[in-house]
């Protein structure tokens, strides 16, 4: 069954979004990027940590969402820092070569590191690193986000491997044709490591928390939040599960399919269209 959901557009969204139309602008190309469902158990059920981007940033101001961002060039050369199920796995479960695959979980880790500090890294297939809250680790952290260390030099100094064995693919959404901005992003979840915690760390949110998926949507619905329609259907798919362990188990044989929202105009109102799975 396929789940059309439709939702009229306002302020800045609606105007770019009838420019486009009516000019017949072209699409730019979408850039490769990464995002992270951070998930945790709690007394409630499962929780997901989210961030509301700042009022300032260029796409999807004032939206909450997961940490995530763009690959970067860097992230394609950590093949000797490497654990888990190789790069060709996620190539066919993310439907793309092995190397882009390799690029897009790179990018999930740095991107979860940078956002929120938790890092899913350890020094073995084994073992995840226990504690990332010391200075050593923040300079670190805002040498990565500044892009003066890259990824593969990082992971190289302090002796770490990429943990793939911890992520797993859970959706794909590429941002609708009339955004000037957009990305062909590959969605992964994620347990929170044993002795790690959230920090509030990145510049480009002014809040974060941990809630239920189900209150999320909630929050939304009742219009004391907003999100872009990934963010909101991944907290909507994640809101049958009792805990961690169910959320993880269900991503190992979850179908990725490519979602692209299209616009709909109709009165000189525009209406953004998803059409799910």
């Amino acid at each position: 069954m396929r789940d059309l959901r439709s939702e009229l557009l306002s302020g800045r969204m609606a105007e770019v979004a009838l420019a486009h139309v009516r000019e017949g602008r072209a699409a730019v190309e979408p850039r490769p990027a990464s995002t992270v469902i951070l998930v945790r158990d709690a007394s409630a059920g499962p929780e997901v940590y989210l961030l509301r981007r700042q009022q300032s940033m260029a796409f999807a101001a004032g939206m909450t969402v997961f940490p995530g961002g763009r690959v970067d060039a860097t992230d394609s050369s950590i093949a000797d820092s490497w654990e888990g199920p190789p790069p060709e796995w996620f190539g066919e479960r993310l439907g793309c070569s092995a190397e882009t695959a390799a690029a897009y979980v790179a990018a999930a880790v740095r991107e979860t590191f940078e956002e929120s500090g938790v890092l899913l890294a350890g020094e073995s297939t084994e073992t995840v690193v226990s504690d990332t809250t010391g200075a050593d680790w923040e300079a670190d952290r805002v040498a990565l986000e500044d892009r003066s260390l890259g990824f593969a030099e990082f992971l190289h100094r302090r002796g770490l491997v990429l943990r793939a064995d911890l992520l797993a693919p859970w959706a794909h959404w590429i941002t609708p044709e009339f955004e000037p901005r957009r990305y062909d992003t590959r969605f992964f979840v994620a347990a929170l490591p044993a002795g790690q915690v959230t920090r509030d760390v990145t510049s480009e949110s002014d809040q974060v928390a941990w809630m239920r998926p189900a209150d999320a949507v909630a929050a939304v619905d009742a219009g004391e939040m907003l999100m872009l329609p990934p963010t909101y259907l991944c907290c909507r798919d994640l809101t049958p599960y009792a805990d961690v362990a169910a959320v993880l188990d269900s991503a190992t044989d979850r179908r990725i399919t490519p979602v692209q929202p299209t616009v709909r105009i109709e009165n000189d109102q525009a209406f953004l269209e998803t059409t799910e799975s």
